[in-house]
């Protein structure tokens, strides 16, 4: 098999004519790129973590570019969520976010250490394509084609999604079923005049699913200072067996609240559906402390702060799950820097005369 390269189009959540235009055209192109597969999915945000969407990102086990109507930053983390883990792919393609100059700031070398810093990814690129940037397919099939001539990669075909020994039932559901709640359909196109290698496949998959509200964790920016775990008091977040912050129960998360973004003092918390581009993942619009996050995060009234908003939009949220509200007395870093500023007791004069000793 010759080398080739995934590209994977995200289908808009709605059935907006222009957006589903805007996808079949990039499709149609693409079929007719040599050393090109690609692949048609639902939203990526509101893949069913066990469906048949996610099974064929997973089996993509080299270089590929994703297409979807997210910022680049939100798509990828979604991916890294999902299982599917690789270094980010630098593209050339202008961002919907590049407008806000205003906003723009560089991350800064600092000493804080990053989560991603501690993870082995997988070697290979993955690539950010944001629909929204442009109203014509022509600059993102120019730069597929510029990344494809870069890449040096061999897709699988379908039985790559299916990890181990697939059984019997896995490849009629997965491959030989006609696309009914879940299911896959192929289609080929063949260059008139070109050899076999150069004929594309267009695989379309079909999931239903209804639309999610869940948080993602950029780990390139998270230092895991569990803030946001101590915050959400809906058991949204958990630790993994080496005591690093992740997303444990996405679905129990409250839809519409983004309250735990804004507590979090890396930006590292993406809710990819949110209106504001800070929250919904924008890159490096809150990458600086010099920017009025008040401002930045769209505060609704005068004077209020992100933290602020955070604590309404929590107490929001447990008034409607019927619950006590908690105000700003609970999962604030605040609240443990005013604790340390308390006269010290008996026991903290124990743990002072503990760490004196040289042991």
């Amino acid at each position: 098999m010759g080398k080739r390269i995934a590209v994977v189009i995200s289908q808009g959540q709605s059935q907006n004519p222009k957006k589903r235009q805007l996808e079949e055209d990039l499709v149609t192109k693409l079929m007719f790129e040599a050393g090109l597969d690609v692949t048609v999915i639902p939203h990526l945000y509101d893949l069913k973590p066990d469906g048949t969407g996610i099974l064929a990102l997973r089996g993509i086990k080299g270089d590929f570019v994703i297409c979807s109507w997210l910022y680049d930053r939100a798509a990828r983390w979604i991916l890294d969520r999902a299982g599917v883990e690789g270094h980010e792919g630098t593209s050339l393609l202008e961002s919907s976010a590049d407008e806000d100059e205003e906003f723009e700031e560089e991350l800064g070398e600092d000493d804080k250490d990053r989560v991603i810093e501690s993870r082995d990814l997988p070697a290979r690129k993955i690539y950010c394509l944001d629909l929204r940037s442009h109203d014509s397919v022509r600059p993102y099939v120019d730069e597929i084609q510029r990344i494809a001539k870069e890449a040096t990669v061999s897709t699988v075909d379908l039985m790559g999604w299916i990890q181990g020994s697939p059984t019997e039932n896995q490849l009629q559901q997965y491959l030989n079923e006609p696309a009914t709640e879940s299911g896959v359909q192929t289609e080929q196109a063949q260059t008139p005049g070109s050899p076999d290698q150069n004929e594309s496949q267009v695989v379309r998959v079909e999931e239903q699913s209804g639309r999610r509200w869940y948080p993602v964790i950029d780990y390139s920016r998270c230092t895991n200072c569990m803030e946001c775990i101590d915050f959400c008091l809906f058991g949204v977040y958990g630790v993994d067996k080496v005591d690093t912050i992740l997303v444990e129960q996405p679905d129990n998360c409250r839809k519409g609240c983004p309250a735990c973004s804004r507590v979090c003092p890396e930006n590292a918390i993406i809710f990819p559906q949110h209106k504001t581009p800070a929250i919904a993942g924008a890159a490096d619009l809150a990458a600086s402390l010099k920017i009025d996050l008040s401002k930045l995060f769209g505060a609704p009234e005068e004077g209020k702060s992100a933290v602020d908003m955070a604590v309404l939009e929590r107490d929001e949220q447990l008034q409607l799950a019927g619950r006590d509200v908690v105000g700003d007395s609970v999962g604030l870093a605040k609240n443990a820097e005013g604790d340390a500023a308390q006269p010290k007791d008996k026991l903290d004069n124990l743990l002072d005369e503990l760490d004196s000793f040289d042991l």
